[in-house]
């Protein structure tokens, strides 16, 4: 779609002082709604009558696509995830008959057969339609019982629901018994719409954090309060504990109700990766908070008489220097004491990092990625509190996840191992015999999922990218067995990115991508660039604010070494990312717009002048700078919407977004298709009413969207494909 200027290009002024597509920025405003439908309608009429070159009737490929990934989000043989509290294990499913889910349990014994007996306690679904709304499932906490050790059972639940998905929710309290919400005439507990949370201390006090009216929330629009709320006391009233300052993130509460080692936690986040956490003496009135004595960029959290802690930079602690990256215990009362004894689990080294820890009962299991290749390890204490290392499912390939089945009784686990092309299989293992000396139990293999697509012929190769300045960045291809030739034909390739905020990208089961894009012979592109995580806080810190072309020239350097390598070229390469993944994309089209034949961007930032303005904007300036002080001189050059030019052949764009999204403003994507337009560029954009930041509320709208992307790489990207020049 191709939408020719009436009246010359309009561009936003490059200092940002002037922006003509400013009213689309009036989410719900008759005209910007207006503007979104009408795109809407243009991509759906475009896309929805590209014919599927595979099918000999010529159907529409948008239509084939949607089935065929709605079947796979609504598969009946999926694994249900589970939380297990008690005697239950809790999931919420979703499939074709209830689209916005069912909560419900079942015992270990039934989840382990191939059809478990699950009681459902709330179906979302007719809750919408008894109530006129429109819930999105959030999550639950569940009280635990005094006697919970006892098997008393779990009676009581904080449940969260959010309108069309977006980040704000309610809370509602649940009874386990009579399965219904708690009313609150008769003192159930009920927090209004809002970011923000309530998590339980007992069965009538609870923490809460939300917005408590004017000036109880930050500029990046979280709540700034911690509050006590006693059952029967109006929410107005609950009592202040702790105030964070207007200019930070945010404020977060929790309760540690481990029988035995019960701990409250205020933590104040100033920014990503930059908070005080506190330790709240609630025996005191008013209760006394207590400020870990530690730098704020380190992550600290205690699990029974253990300390926990992860520094982001060098930390000292008297003569010991423990390394960025690093994961440090030590006894958690002696830390508090200032007698601190602590001892390194892991410390990185220039091509490992820690990926993920879980603690059971007795044992820390580390997910530790080798060049973005998982392995695991856990440790324990011996008999004299010294701590052992052991190798953990060494047999184990693929990506790697683990959990404890419950920290506090027990010290089993759930394993889950996937790959691009393996299916999902979910394990249970038991690491009580560790600390006895003894290896790890068999693994029991408890649920594993059918293939989704054909991946026969397919491989997946890591290969390492050289960027401007000499770091190599590792990538993974997957795609038809065997190195290109000089005969091969170029192949359609689809390279995804995101590069931000310690995120690590590893491989998991590509379902849905698989069979819209692999299985009709497309190669799928996974980059690992600066920014992310994968090689731990060094790689994320290289690529902050001023530093912020690191991530693009990465990403660069990977599209030209696909080039390079022969696996495909500028018509038949696309890159697609969402959020600070759509800013990735957003300057891939700006500044590298002579490398790619196509350009996805979803949930986008791209206004950079403005993002710290909107919605939860403010939040993300310590990853980019803040745009309204000197700041602006190097976040305009990574502003997309700043960098826009006439004269510059922009491959064509699809912007993807969501009315519903109150994380990262649509504004961005419409007013950088509007932009786009203005100079005639090839670009088309498609706007979700639901789905906040992930883009769908439901199965049948992430189909619908991820339909309309794929038929729209296809009709450019694919064999001789109509737009390719």
């Amino acid at each position: 779609m191709t939408a020719e200027p009436t009246t010359g290009p309009q561009l936003p002024a490059a200092d940002g002082s002037a922006d003509p597509h400013l009213w689309l920025e009036e989410v719900t405003g008759e005209e910007a709604l207006a503007a979104v439908r009408a795109r809407n309608a243009a991509a759906e009429s475009e896309l929805d009558a590209v014919r599927d070159p595979l099918d000999p009737d010529g159907a529409p490929l948008a239509a084939t696509l949607q089935r065929e990934i709605l079947e796979i989000l609504d598969a009946t043989d999926r694994i249900p995830g589970v939380v297990k509290r008690g005697e239950h294990l809790y999931n919420v499913w979703t499939d074709a008959e209830h689209e916005r889910g069912l909560w419900r349990r079942t015992t270990l014994a039934s989840y382990r057969t191939e059809e478990p007996e699950w009681e459902v306690l709330l179906d979302v679904d007719a809750l919408n339609e008894a109530e006129g709304e429109d819930w999105v499932w959030h999550g639950a906490r569940l009280l635990r019982p005094a006697g919970a050790a006892e098997g008393e059972p779990y009676r009581r639940a904080l449940v969260d629901l959010s309108h069309g998905g977006s980040d704000a929710d309610v809370t509602r309290e649940f009874d386990l018994e009579t399965l219904s919400f708690v009313d609150p005439a008769d003192g159930g507990f009920l927090r209004p719409a809002a970011k923000g949370s309530v998590s339980w201390i007992d069965e009538d006090t609870v923490w809460v954090s939300t917005d408590f009216g004017e000036g109880t929330l930050t500029t990046s629009g979280y709540a700034r309060q911690a509050r006590l709320w006693r059952r029967g006391t109006p929410l107005e009233e609950a009592e202040l504990v702790h105030e964070a300052a207007e200019d930070d993130m945010a404020v977060f509460v929790a309760h540690d109700s481990t029988p035995g080692w019960e701990r409250d936690w205020v933590v104040q986040a100033h920014a990503f990766y930059d908070q005080t956490v506190h330790l709240v003496d609630r025996s005191e009135q008013p209760p006394v908070l207590t400020a870990l004595d530690v730098p704020r960029d380190l992550e600290a959290n205690a699990h029974r008489d253990l300390g926990i802690f992860s520094p982001r930079s060098d930390w000292q602690v008297g003569e010991a220097v423990f390394p960025a990256g690093s994961l440090v215990v030590g006894d958690f009362d002696a830390f508090l004491a200032g007698e601190p004894s602590l001892h390194v689990l892991f410390e990185p080294t220039e091509s490992s990092s820690l990926a993920d820890m879980t603690i059971t009962r007795s044992t820390v299991v580390l997910a530790i990625l080798e060049d973005v290749v998982h392995r695991l390890e856990v440790h324990h204490r011996d008999e004299d509190g010294q701590w052992i290392r052991q190798d953990l499912y060494p047999e184990l390939q693929g990506s790697l996840s683990v959990s404890a089945v419950d920290a506090d009784e027990s010290d089993e686990v759930w394993v889950t191992v996937s790959g691009f092309l393996e299916p999902t299989t979910l394990l249970l293992g038991d690491l009580a015999e560790i600390p006895a000396g003894g290896p790890a139990g068999p693994l029991e293999t408890i649920k594993a999922t059918p293939a989704r697509f054909d991946a026969e012929g397919l491989e997946v190769v890591q290969h390492f990218a050289t960027s401007d300045d000499g770091t190599r960045v590792p990538y993974f291809e997957i795609s038809q067995a065997g190195e290109p030739t000089e005969q091969s034909a170029p192949r359609p390739t689809l390279l995804y990115g995101y590069g931000g905020f310690e995120i690590s990208l590893t491989p998991s089961y590509l379902g849905a991508i698989g069979k819209a894009w692999l299985e009709r012979g497309g190669t799928y592109v996974l980059a690992n660039i600066r920014g992310g995580g994968e090689y731990g806080p060094r790689w994320h810190q290289a690529a902050l604010r001023e530093n912020r072309h690191r991530a693009y020239e990465d990403f660069a350097s990977v599209a030209r070494d696909l080039v390079e390598r022969g696996v495909t070229d500028r018509e038949h390469l696309a890159v697609r990312g969402g959020s600070n993944g759509g800013l990735l994309t957003g300057n891939m089209l700006t500044q590298y717009p002579e490398l790619f034949g196509a350009v996805i961007i979803q949930v986008p930032l791209l206004d950079m002048k403005r993002y710290s303005h909107l919605l939860a904007g403010a939040s993300w300036m310590a990853e980019y700078g803040d745009p309204d002080t000197e700041d602006w001189e190097f976040v305009r050059s990574f502003s997309p919407y700043h960098l826009l030019a006439e004269g510059v052949d922009y491959p064509p764009t699809f912007l993807l977004t969501s009315t519903r999204d109150d994380r990262v403003h649509p504004g961005h994507a419409r007013k950088f298709a509007a932009a786009l337009e203005s100079l005639g560029a090839d670009v088309r954009s498609w706007e979700n009413i639901e789905g906040g930041h992930g883009g769908a509320a439901t199965n049948e709208q992430a189909a619908r969207m991820n339909a309309l992307l794929y038929t729209f790489l296809w009709d450019t990207l694919g064999a001789g494909g109509s737009r390719a020049r």
